[in-house]
């Protein structure tokens, strides 16, 4: 089997999130955006799919590089094909991101499992079939009965646990909410939510990014007494010796890193030097499956859990296939939004929810997405 073809298709599709200056997602009226889908084709007929921004598929981005290396060679090459654009990287002049390389890889997995007829997650070695899910919310906002104060964190925080979430995830206020950020209000959400939930939920926070240490430490000592779960990305995470510090002075688990570049050899410096308690990975931020499965691998050998970066199914494959995987996250979540309402573009979601919070994986072939052909070549705007 030879790749023939890798091909890119833009098309509009309708959404309610809308992004604010800094690139955090909020609900708004429903408005029409850009989504990709990146398609390797071999010479059987196989293919695999995977979504991403257009950004990252830029046509001189697939002719230059993807194509480059992939066309002519056989799919199921997969490590040797993602070794062999990594080392492109360093002389695309940073055009061949990380994220790239994520789409590509994971189309690859894709093309395997529907080759073979079988999930991804049992072609890589499953170990469950269903995953328990956190409730991840959106961050805070000014929106009235929206994510706006902490009685409103709260009363949202109920409604996730009658749904069936065991766990809830406080993504809190960030600029460019006029007064944000604030320590002392972000711990007073999570004293609401603590309050509104009880003693059994499961709580985190992913809070905002770029505190001070004494910051980030003042935040995770009230946290400890909340009894959460774990404090998330308080710090720039390009100062791992920040995170180091601040794990050694807590006694809640630091997580971390989940934007910090460097693939998973740069997970194995944060282990290697104490900079985080439960490691942190995910498809699109370490550069795909394969190198996020070396993520997980090198925490496990460490004794230590790995947490999943986001939703979707590529994600989700991750969270099943692992012992120290303990969630998957779901969401982006919001009062003014109903996530199971899924994508026009899918005909069904690829992460349905049962009313005891567990995620249940697909058995179609491939990353188990029934992806709605007929919608994006319907709505194409280039490609």
């Amino acid at each position: 089997m030879k790749i023939v073809d890798v091909k890119v298709r833009v098309f509009v599709t309708t959404t309610r999130r809308h992004q604010d200056a800094a690139g955090h997602a909020h609900p708004g009226d429903p408005h029409k955006v850009k989504q990709g889908l990146l398609t390797i084709v071999a010479d059987d007929g196989s293919e695999g799919h995977c979504f991403g921004v257009p950004e990252i598929m830029r046509p001189h981005v697939i002719e230059k590089f993807v194509k480059t290396v992939l066309i002519g060679q056989n799919p199921f090459d997969r490590e040797r094909l993602w070794q062999e654009l990594a080392h492109w990287q360093r002389g695309s002049a940073a055009q061949l991101t990380d994220r790239t390389l994520a789409v590509v890889d994971t189309a690859l997995w894709d093309l395997a499992g529907r080759a073979l007829g079988v999930p991804v997650y049992k072609l890589i070695g499953a170990y469950r079939d269903k995953v328990p899910a956190y409730g991840s919310t959106m961050c805070g906002d000014e929106l009235e009965n929206g994510l706006a104060t902490p009685d409103d964190y709260g009363r949202f925080a109920e409604k996730l646990v009658k749904r069936g979430y065991k766990g809830i995830k406080l993504h809190t206020w960030m600029p460019p909410v006029s007064w944000a950020p604030d320590v002392k209000m972000d711990l007073r959400a999570c004293a609401a939510v603590r309050e509104a939930v009880g003693p059994d939920i499961s709580l985190m926070i992913d809070a905002f990014h770029w505190y001070s240490r004494t910051e980030a430490y003042e935040l995770g000592k009230g946290l400890q007494q909340l009894g959460f779960d774990w404090i998330e990305e308080p710090l720039d995470e390009q100062s791992m010796s920040s995170y180091a510090w601040l794990a050694e002075n807590l006694d809640i688990p630091v997580l971390g890193p989940e934007s910090a570049a460097g693939k998973h050899y740069a997970r194995a410096e944060w282990i290697k030097s104490g900079a985080c308690d439960i490691l942190r990975t995910g498809v699109h931020d370490v550069g795909g499956i394969s190198p996020s499965l070396k993520s997980i691998a090198l925490a496990d050998s460490f004794g230590m859990n790995c947490e999943i970066h986001g939703n979707g199914a590529p994600n989700l494959v991750l969270a099943a296939i692992a012992r120290n995987v303990r969630w998957y996250e779901r969401g982006l979540l919001h009062p003014f939004l109903e996530y199971d309402e899924g994508f026009d573009y899918l005909n069904s979601l690829a992460d349905p929810m049962d009313e005891n919070g567990f995620v249940h994986l697909s058995d179609k072939p491939g990353m188990g997405e029934d992806i709605n052909f007929a919608f994006i070549d319907d709505n194409l705007v280039e490609g």
